[in-house]
């Protein structure tokens, strides 16, 4: 498993690579569209041959209110950096939301295994380090993607090690734990994402090209929390406007983002009934 460490190192390697590796005749928001498609297959190769079957494996067997319990605990600590990321992007109400979130679901939700703040009012966001970096200005610069981690961006790569500063792995010490930890997370994740996987490869002609516009455009509406000025969609867009080598385009980007978007939502385990008092 790779610690937080390793995880930046991969970052750092493949942001220094991307530097000396554009492809000629690629968009401007994929510039090293020859690098990362061939990071994308090495990704799908090991997503087909461990991951997959992993999570299918796992999805069997589990009991749908023990997976659903697995997912919040995890959602749990991932409110914390939400919260910090709300306050740095100015919206104090949001972050004491997402702190209220944390202390209800750690203590009455027994450690976040129940969700019992969602009915408590206590709305759910989605915010990180590279949103916020977004908020405050910085452009999302050219797409990356990241070995073992998937579709990214060179603001959202940096911002990583950031959120991963306020994740579960600085306090798990013993190590077999915290990669045990780790391994779980990335299954049950990974398992969460099935049907929107099995949708895709179904559908799209250039994976590659849908999966990389879906993701430009969904993390363009979270930078704005879903009002993105035209002119920021008419740049991405245009940004977007090449054929790439398969001569193969995602026409409407907006659109695959909110069918992936959708496909998360539904095919994620429905949440652990609230514990009883």
């Amino acid at each position: 498993m790779f610690t937080p460490t390793t995880k930046n190192l991969a970052i750092l390697f493949c942001c220094l690579v991307a530097g000396g590796c554009a492809t000629q005749g690629a968009s401007k928001a994929d510039p090293f569209e020859g690098m990362n498609r061939a990071t994308y297959k090495f990704n799908d190769a090991v997503d087909g041959a461990v991951l997959k079957p992993v999570a299918k494996g796992y999805q069997a067997v589990t009991p749908q209110f023990v997976r659903a319990g697995i997912s919040n605990a995890f959602a749990n600590v991932g409110d914390v950096s939400t919260a910090v990321n709300n306050l740095l992007q100015g919206k104090p109400g949001n972050a004491v939301s997402d702190a209220g979130r944390f202390l209800v679901n750690s203590t009455l939700g027994i450690l976040g295994l129940f969700d019992v703040a969602t009915p408590m009012g206590l709305e759910k966001h989605d915010e990180d380090f590279g949103q916020t970096l977004g908020k405050w200005g910085v452009e999302s610069g050219p797409y990356l993607v990241l070995p073992l981690m998937g579709p990214s961006t060179l603001r959202d790569a940096a911002g990583r090690p950031v959120d991963g500063y306020m994740g579960y792995f600085r306090y798990i010490d013993h190590i077999p734990t915290r990669n045990t930890t780790f391994g779980v997370e990335l299954i049950d994740l990974r398992a969460n994402l099935l049907g929107a996987s099995d949708t895709m490869d179904a559908a799209a002609l250039d994976k590659y090209q849908f999966l990389r516009d879906a993701f430009l455009q969904r993390r363009l509406n979270m930078v704005y929390d879903g009002k993105v000025p035209q002119a920021k969609r008419d740049k991405l867009e245009d940004d977007l406007d090449s054929t790439g080598p398969a001569d193969v385009k995602a026409k409407e980007p907006a659109k695959a983002a909110e069918k992936v978007e959708k496909l998360e939502k539904t095919d994620r385990p429905a949440e652990a009934p609230a514990a009883t008092k």
